[in-house]
């Protein structure tokens, strides 16, 4: 291997390192707030309910998973192209967290738990308003930590 490939090499590993802190990062603290908003409503069981479980406890971690798997989705996929800037990250959060509103509470939760697709009513807005604040949170925190290691 020529020494500039490995310089090449080692740059993108550095990058996707970066993107991968930047997700696990704006994960967790947009699961965190969004996390307290589902407790809130009482929605914590029911996420518990999709690993065999009704407790508040479980419900929060498992968000939380799925909060940094999403996270990571975000900046290793996109994170070089739509998280440059605080702007530009907030509105792709926005429409992140939009894009996983359907495709979680709407399309994979219900599947999972024999629901009807697409059941749009109170709790289904609230929880719009919570994957919002959950992408733009994830997408903000992410601008930040790829900022501040560059």
């Amino acid at each position: 291997m020529s020494s500039a490939s490995a310089v090449s090499h080692q740059g993108s590993v550095s990058g996707l390192g970066r993107r991968v802190a930047a997700g696990v990062a704006g994960g967790i603290a947009g699961g965190l707030v969004f996390g307290v908003l589902m407790a809130m409503m009482g929605m914590l069981p029911v996420i518990a309910s999709m690993v065999g479980s009704s407790s508040a406890v479980v419900g929060f971690g498992v968000h939380l998973v799925i909060s940094v798997f999403i996270g990571l989705g975000l900046t290793v996929l996109f994170g070089n192209r739509f998280l440059s800037g605080y702007g530009r990250g907030a509105l792709t959060g926005l429409g992140y967290g939009a894009i996983w509103w359907v495709l979680g509470p709407l399309m994979i939760m219900p599947v999972m738990m024999g629901m009807p697709l697409f059941a749009v009513d109170l709790t289904a807005l609230m929880s719009l308003m919570g994957h919002l604040i959950y992408g733009v949170i994830l997408a903000l925190v992410a601008v930040r930590v790829l900022k501040s290691q560059a």
